[in-house]
């Protein structure tokens, strides 16, 4: 085997044939050095046995596990306990042994999904300090008796029902509520406007998480003409004198607004459409959503710019990275009331990267329609 007549690929250890067998195609081989031995082996042809790079990429790192493995057999227990025998080895010998008891047949999964599957339970170990914070909220609120609403805004796929999820993951489920109301009935949308979020306020004691709340007439209903454009004016005049009077008489208001990029948006709703598990979530709605990429942004930034009140001022949340959004979320939450117990030990700054102001919010909006 000529290695001049092999390219390599982007993947240390990955080569693919210059040329195409006229049947068999391309042919991937997968060549590297371990313990001063080279290893060379054929991995099959793109055409014969439909082989892609990824696939060619899995069974390259099979062989390799193969390699390892058959190598780390060698000590015995005899020579394990040799005076002589080199005790950083046997650590990693010890180590390796372990992480395969935990992992068990890893060797069966994808390698990109064994790798997620790791990061996400780094993950909601960081969140679990957080959420032992927002149980300690809840109880001062429902020792004080204070009433708090959380909004959850943002355009589809922002990532707004998975950090509720995490948010309530822990708390008691007895003093708080998410609310994520539907089309109107026909008596509701012959009621003033607010009357059925109203209806669903926190009493003494309560947290309530509004999924998308009456903001959807500042940006879903004008642009899908589900309101008229006075009613819009009015909402829009209206809703800051609204929130004002609700932060006067001792609710506290959250407004969250989660900003996904269009690209990152594009990716998740790829996902949906491919994935079985996650197809449910994809609706009418959501295809036209890039469509309307423009419209909403321009609605976004007038609600934005017309709606920020000191009383109840908006906030950012990057939502790209799913779980930085989430701890900044629960940060923002936890920073908004001084509750009892805090645990100072935390770091509870902003990450000034992912909670983002509304001014720069709304500079970046000047410059790219991007968010």
């Amino acid at each position: 085997m000529n290695l001049s007549d092999f390219e390599k690929t982007e993947f240390s250890g990955l080569y693919i044939s210059k040329a195409a067998h006229p049947t068999f195609g391309k042919k991937y081989i997968a060549r590297f050095q371990y313990d001063k031995k080279r290893y060379v082996k054929v991995l099959g042809y793109t055409k014969k046995d439909n082989l892609t790079k990824k696939a060619a990429l899995t069974l390259m790192q099979k062989f390799k596990d193969s390699i390892v493995v058959d190598k780390e057999e060698v000590p015995t227990k005899t020579n394990i306990n040799d005076k002589n025998f080199d005790k950083k080895y046997q650590e990693l010998f010890e180590e390796n042994k372990n992480l395969k008891t935990i992992l068990g047949d890893f060797k069966d999964l994808d390698p990109e999904t064994l790798r997620d599957g790791i990061q996400k339970i780094y993950d909601l170990e960081e969140l679990k300090k957080y959420q032992i914070e927002l149980i300690k909220l809840q109880n001062y609120l429902e020792e004080e008796n204070k009433r708090m609403i959380i909004l959850f805004e943002g355009r589809d796929a922002s990532g707004k029902g998975g950090a509720i999820r995490r948010i309530t993951r822990y708390m008691n489920n007895k003093h708080y509520r998410v609310v994520a109301l539907g089309k109107p009935t026909e008596t509701q949308r012959n009621q003033w406007f607010l009357q059925r979020y109203i209806q669903h306020f926190p009493t003494g004691g309560e947290m309530v998480l509004f999924d998308r709340s009456w903001y959807n007439r500042a940006m879903v209903e004008p642009i899908f003409g589900f309101c008229t454009k006075e009613e819009y004016e009015i909402f829009m005049e209206d809703v800051v004198n609204f929130e004002q009077d609700l932060v006067r008489q001792g609710m506290i208001l959250i407004k969250l607004y989660f900003s996904v990029s269009k690209d990152e948006q594009k990716r998740r709703f790829d996902r949906r459409i491919n994935d079985p598990l996650r197809q449910w979530k994809f609706s009418e709605v959501d295809m036209q959503a890039q469509d309307l990429w423009s419209e909403f942004s321009e609605k976004k930034y007038e609600m934005l710019r017309r709606t920020s009140s000191r009383a109840a001022p908006w906030h950012i949340v990057r939502s790209d990275d799913k779980h930085k959004a989430r701890l900044e979320a629960m940060k923002i939450i936890l920073n908004s009331v001084d509750y009892d117990g805090r645990n100072y030990a935390l770091n509870f700054d902003p990450d000034e990267t992912i909670n983002i102001s509304v001014q720069k919010e709304l500079m970046q909006m000047r410059k790219t329609a991007d968010y």
